[in-house]
């Protein structure tokens, strides 16, 4: 039987959040609108849900922190609000929201919880996406002036950071198909946002490293394991390009190796947008990176679709096992997923920053039974034991996520937590993998 031992005993065993998906407190305290605030005023999210106050984190902190700590959970992964500390993105500062951040990080520390901060999980103050957002180069500029101030508020607490959450999802999700926010389509949004996230990904760990030169820098990728619907010359030139769209084209600029779009030449358009100096912020010298992988994709050609000439064959169309979001249930994608990182010989350590899974959970009284969300970690937790046993470089894993939360587009249905939340009254249920995973990881507390 898997033990958590059997990772080591420096393994770090840990839970995720985000911001917008937790805190609340969308307009109180000072702080300022962010895309996602605008885009769920606007009634782009399923049954026109929204984030205004979510799980209420904002307020109840402190209690999902002793929460957490009665868990063994001593690894609390979270992101700051941009728009929270800077209400307009720059310029004049929110003390309540500084404040705010600084009670956080106090608490968790006091709790023995140690705090791993994401600058960037989407949640752009709309002020700056009013100038363009990521499609304005002056992101670099405004990036770096936050990352400052982060850096000197939280740094002598903080030493572990990431830069941006799945930079892939955010702009393709948000310039490219216009279904997440800001909710803008094309291909020349998408590319000029793509080109900016790396060149934010590239400059800010230097940023950081200056003002705490002991800290350990990272940032994360969405990552998914692609295997071709056929044996087909299409099927397989179709994965090869997905595989450049969804794995590659973050990683390997921010490591030195270039866009990886040879083989893609609709990407090679992405060369249009690069300036004289730019080669010089692409790369970033990281300390590990984080992998977020959920499940494999399978990939076919489409001949209609535009650019990639791809597309994903649902999960359901397949006859899989899959969960509430139609993700196939499939253990073996996080152990191909960390064998294909582990090869690039740049990448040092990898912590997998993001894993879990939405099902329907039943509510019994004060229990929460979800044994599929837990047959799920248990399976995936297999598979990243096998790999790093194999020697793949892998340090970490936090579960997505802590509570239940708003989970962007899809509003509220789909429930990712390890604790239950009832959003009418913001009780708080541990579930039965919550419980297990506490078990599992107590042996690490001592």
């Amino acid at each position: 039987m898997m033990r958590a031992k059997d990772f080591g005993p420096d393994f770090v065993w840990g839970v995720a959040s985000s911001a917008y998906q937790t805190e609340g407190a969308h307009n109180i305290d000072g702080k300022g609108l962010s895309i996602w605030d605008d885009f769920t005023s606007r009634g782009k999210a399923r049954y026109r849900e929204h984030a205004n106050h979510a799980t209420d984190f904002y307020h109840r902190y402190v209690h999902d922190l002793a929460l957490m700590r009665s868990m063994h959970i001593r690894n609390f992964r979270f992101s700051i609000s941009w728009s929270r500390i800077f209400p307009n993105g720059t310029g004049k500062i929110n003390p309540k929201g500084l404040e705010f951040y600084h009670r956080l990080i106090d608490t968790a520390l006091e709790l023995g919880i140690e705090p791993w901060i994401t600058l960037y999980h989407w949640d752009l103050p709309l002020a700056l996406e009013q100038r363009g957002g990521w499609t304005n180069r002056e992101v670099l500029h405004w990036f770096e002036n936050y990352a400052v101030l982060c850096a000197k508020e939280f740094g002598d607490r903080v030493k572990r950071w990431m830069v941006l959450n799945e930079p892939m999802v955010f702009t393709g999700a948000g310039y490219f198909m216009g279904v997440h926010a800001p909710g803008r389509r094309g291909l020349i949004p998408f590319l000029k946002a793509t080109h900016h996230a790396v060149l934010v990904q590239g400059h800010i760990p230097s940023v950081l490293r200056y003002y705490i030169p002991d800290a350990k820098i990272g940032t994360t990728y969405s990552c998914s394991h692609l295997d071709p619907y056929s044996s087909s010359e299409s099927d397989l030139r179709a994965t090869e390009r997905a595989d450049i769209l969804l794995n590659r084209l973050f990683l390997e600029p921010t490591i030195g190796r270039h866009y990886p779009v040879n083989e893609f030449r609709t990407m090679e358009r992405i060369f249009d947008h690069i300036g004289p100096r730019d080669d010089h912020f692409m790369e970033g010298k990281y300390d590990f990176i984080g992998i977020q992988n959920y499940t494999r994709e399978v990939v076919t050609g489409a001949w209609y679709i535009p650019y990639l000439k791809a597309r994903l064959v649902p999960a359901n169309k397949r006859k899989v096992p899959h969960t509430l979001m139609n993700w196939e249930v499939y253990p073996d994608a996080i152990y191909h997923t960390l064998k294909k990182f582990a090869a690039y010989p740049e990448v040092k350590e990898i912590f997998i920053t993001e894993n879990g899974a939405a099902f329907q959970d039943v509510v019994d009284g004060n229990r929460v039974h979800d044994p599929q969300r837990m047959h799920y970690l248990q399976s995936y937790l297999q598979k990243v034991l096998q790999a790093k046993q194999e020697g793949a470089p892998v340090k970490g894993y936090f579960i997505w996520s802590f509570t239940d939360n708003f989970e962007w587009a899809e509003g509220y249905t789909p429930r990712f937590g390890i604790v239950h939340v009832d959003f009418k009254t913001q009780q708080r249920r541990v579930k039965d993998s919550g419980k297990w995973y506490a078990s599992f990881i107590q042996e690490s507390d001592h």
